[in-house]
């Protein structure tokens, strides 16, 4: 599964992985032992594998700072300028990681815990001890060449999938995904066939099945067909679209117009 995340504004965060994570960030190979430092405002992409589980702690850096200031120390690896991967001790990590999920079971369980303030406090506290005592000896992970490849076209299929959504409305080319992302043809191959599994035209065409997907679950049978929005997205050939649909989401274009609003059918169920 692949998913991308950014980090709002006046918080770091710091996340832990379960120990049967296997997962890159960004390119970065992550999983148990250790941590992802991550910055205000940084796009982080998550590539996860089966059985992924991770823990973020999100944390105001000034509140980080403040603490340091008071205990005067001073390591710049508390608090991230962008995505940073730490190596820390593993037994560390796992404490963090496991009292992390309690604490969450804890907040989904009985949210009432901590709506009493002095709950709340204490487990700020608990949290910011914890965070100081396990990133004290972290160091940062050396970086192989081939991680630094594999980041390298993160980023170029970040680049070009921005602009694809951009201009989602417009004729798309590959040439323009690599004029955005300032690459070859051939990188650019590269990079998609390595992070999406899928050649830069495969998906191209997968987000304008996604677009003919998002209208007719939006709309009624009486209100549209599937010929007119196969149409509006540059589908041509309906028999090789309607394969493409069924290969893309396990069902007929046709399917998905009638099960949105089928007699009695919630309007929420097909989501």
């Amino acid at each position: 599964m692949r998913t991308r995340s950014v980090l709002r504004d006046g918080l770091a965060a710091f996340v832990t992985f379960g120990p049967r994570a296997a997962a890159t960030v960004n390119g970065m190979p992550v999983g148990p032992g250790r941590i992802l430092a991550g910055a205000a405002g940084i796009d982080a992409e998550f590539v996860v594998a089966a059985g992924y589980e991770s823990v973020s702690f999100l944390v105001p850096p000034d509140e980080i700072r403040a603490h340091l200031a008071g205990r005067r120390r001073d390591d710049p690896c508390f608090i991230p300028q962008g995505v940073e991967l730490l190596q820390a001790g593993p037994a560390a990590v796992s404490r963090l990681h496991q009292w992390g999920r309690r604490l969450a079971d804890t907040a989904a369980r009985r949210p009432e815990v901590f709506e009493v303030p002095q709950t709340k406090s204490a487990a700020q506290a608990e949290l910011l001890e914890m965070l100081l005592e396990v990133l004290g000896p972290a160091a940062a992970v050396p970086f192989k060449s081939s991680h630094l490849t594999r980041r390298a076209h993160h980023r170029v299929v970040r680049i070009a999938e921005d602009y694809a959504l951009a201009h989602i409305g417009e004729r798309l080319h590959v040439t323009g995904l690599c004029e955005a992302a300032a690459v070859s043809e051939r990188t650019l191959q590269y990079a998609f066939k390595e992070v999406m599994g899928m050649t830069p035209v495969a998906f191209l065409t997968r987000l304008r099945l996604h677009r003919v997907r998002q209208a007719l679950r939006a709309a009624t049978p009486r209100s549209a067909t599937v010929t007119a929005q196969a149409m509006r997205w540059g589908f041509w050939h309906f028999g090789d679209f309607s394969r493409a649909y069924k290969r893309c989401f396990g069902e007929l274009p046709s399917d998905t117009l009638r099960r949105r609003h089928r007699l009695g059918e919630p309007l929420h169920s097909a989501t």
